[in-house]
């Protein structure tokens, strides 16, 4: 499966959002994708889900039958799939459980966040959750949506300087199998972790692959001695 972006382009009523940018990226691949601060890396992220009809460009995945907004999770994007920030956290796995069609009740909340190392903060209102945290939880409750091939991690830097915390993550999930997008903006280019794509450009560098490669299979033997 790949998700292919081409020149896609977005204007608002105020000029323009979006300028043409081009993106390619493929199940175990992980791209930083780096923008100046503003809606015009949301407005990326959600292109690329299909959420956003480009003005310009076409956005289309290949290898698979189904459509964007099935195959692509937008995590954490301002204004659009951001959490209430003064929810508990409990709260917010359980909307974020029944949205997958997951179970969602009071036990299988309690069950998913001892899971994933977090029942002491089920208490604790979204916002005071230590950014690594959420980010981590965001992705996870992201990744186990059912035909989910794609994350986009939305600026998962406005919450924190530390860019370890966010690039292990999601070298963790292009590791698994899904394709990641990372969109950027605060953090200097020069202190991410490889180059970056950029929003404007229609030439990229590849993104990183991560996936496991295949394990060969030894040939049978022939002569009936087992090798």
């Amino acid at each position: 499966m790949q998700v292919r972006a081409d020149r896609v382009s977005l204007e608002g009523h105020h000029g323009t959002l979006l300028p043409p940018t081009s993106l390619t990226v493929g199940e175990g691949d992980l791209a930083i994708v780096h923008g100046e601060p503003g809606v015009g890396v949301t407005a990326f992220g959600l292109a690329l889900a299909g959420r956003l009809k480009p003005t310009t460009g076409t956005v289309h995945a290949e290898g698979v039958d189904a459509g964007l907004p099935e195959l692509v999770a937008v995590v954490d994007a301002p204004g659009v799939s951001e959490p209430d920030e003064a929810l508990a956290l409990r709260v917010v796995v359980g909307e974020e459980l029944a949205l997958a069609h997951r179970p969602a009740g009071k036990e299988d909340v309690a069950r998913w966040l001892a899971e994933h190392d977090a029942a002491p903060f089920a208490g604790t209102r979204f916002e005071n959750l230590a950014p690594a945290m959420r980010t981590r939880l965001l992705t996870e409750l992201a990744a186990e949506r059912e035909g989910v091939r794609l994350l986009v991690l939305d600026t998962p830097d406005r919450h924190t300087s530390d860019v370890d915390s966010w690039a292990g993550l999601a070298r963790e999930q292009a590791e698994r199998g899904l394709a990641v997008v990372v969109l950027t903006a605060t953090t200097p280019v020069s202190a991410l972790p490889f180059t970056p794509a950029r929003l404007g450009a229609a030439e990229q560098p590849e993104p990183r692959h991560h996936a496991p490669e295949p394990t060969e299979e030894l040939p049978a033997s022939t002569d009936g001695v087992p090798e």
